[in-house]
């Protein structure tokens, strides 16, 4: 994933002389529109002269020519005593999709999800063992080919891969996922083969994040802070300024293999003490009674400790945290919030809520599907 701004367009070069320099406005703002529409999900044609600052015209001609490429449609809102021409309302097209997939430890799980972030439907193929990325397409195709035939998806964009693990800039290679065992894994040009669309490569925190900007908890914010503990470990994201924190070759946010203070477990990376391997929800296997609570204490300290760390070290407006971790600052929350106050440089902590990612059981499948979107947001006609 490459460190563009979330919302910012696509930069656009202009060749040629004056016809070319107009078609490039235009495609820009279809591009701009189908934007608004596809995060907004549905809105006026009112609200989108306002949000982009196109006038009323021009938004007209985009909406129509948006209409004939199938990729938004057009109606009349009901007129429950309005006053005035009420304006048409635009929602994204049912016809187009992407699937989204997400390879894991014990399975991998794909969802078929339509412009404007809805899910259509989804399954999951289960793994006896870790899968290698030739087991995990493989099932991934027979899935896909079940969802695709059962929703008779019209138009399908590609397909968005979330794993668990470090991505090249070139969006198609694992360069190191511990859990998996996956390393310098090039999967976009065989699973696309397999799949017989263009597949995108994204870490799984990273699109996470991008879910809950565009569709959840984080919605208008720039600065956030996401954390999510899974089967897979522990996932990290940041958004800085409006932009996915990436890192020079794009391995930043791998917040769950910070080194912590009193860890001394080694981790499937071959290191020692990392955050995920200090939090863990099989750490709590086989606990009970005075036992198990000492261990949630433990570790929600821990976590604390790590989340006051990356307040100071980012100044975010908003921290979100998924899956096991959102589970363990509910039990624990008196003790997180205390600590996160207590040990943040001030004054980074005042006004930094910490709250749970919003979208459920979705949030990687809105991700994901993010990725094989991004081409035909960026240009709508390309």
């Amino acid at each position: 994933m490459v460190d563009t701004p979330v919302d910012a367009p696509q930069p656009w070069t202009v060749r040629g002389g004056g016809g070319a320099r107009n078609e490039s406005v235009r495609r820009h703002n279809l591009a701009t529109v189908l934007r608004a529409v596809h995060y907004g999900r549905e809105v006026s044609r009112a609200e989108l002269t306002r949000s982009t600052g196109l006038n009323r015209s021009t938004i007209g001609a985009m909406v129509a020519t948006l209409e004939e490429e199938r990729l938004v449609t057009a109606t009349e809102p009901l007129n429950e005593g309005a006053v005035g021409r009420p304006s048409p309302v635009i929602r994204p097209s049912g016809a187009v999709h992407a699937l989204a997939i997400n390879p894991d430890i014990d399975a991998v799980r794909v969802a078929l999800v339509g412009l404007g972030g809805h899910v259509v439907a989804s399954a999951v193929a289960p793994f006896a063992a870790i899968p290698s990325p030739a087991d995990a397409a493989q099932a991934t195709a027979r899935v896909a080919r079940q969802l695709l035939a059962e929703n008779k998806a019209t138009t399908l964009v590609g397909a968005g891969v979330a794993v668990p693990g470090l991505i090249d800039f070139d969006g198609g290679t694992v360069v190191n996922a511990p859990h998996l065992g996956w390393i310098n894994e090039a999967i976009a040009g065989p699973w696309s083969r397999l799949l017989g669309c263009p597949v995108h490569v994204g870490n799984d925190a990273n699109v996470a994040l991008l879910a809950e900007v565009h569709f959840g908890a984080a919605r208008g914010m720039s600065d956030v802070l996401y954390l999510n503990g899974s089967a897979s470990g522990i996932g990290g994201a940041a958004l800085v300024g409006g932009r996915l924190m990436t890192g020079a070759r794009g391995y930043g946010g791998e917040f769950g293999h910070m080194v912590v203070r009193g860890g001394a477990l080694t981790c499937d990376c071959g290191r020692v003490g990392c955050l995920e391997t200090e939090v863990n929800v099989g750490r709590l296997a086989g606990l009970a009674g005075a036992d198990r609570a000492a261990e949630l204490e433990r570790q929600a300290g821990v976590l604390a400790g790590a989340i006051a760390n990356l307040i100071s070290a980012f100044n975010p407006q908003l921290v979100v945290v998924g899956g096991f971790l959102a589970q363990l600052i509910d039990a624990q929350s008196g003790l997180v919030l205390g600590a996160v106050a207590r040990d943040t440089l001030s004054p980074l902590a005042h006004d930094v809520p910490i709250v749970s990612a919003e979208l459920g059981d979705a949030i990687l499948p809105l991700g994901a599907a993010e990725l094989a979107f991004a081409p035909l947001l960026a240009d709508p006609l390309g």
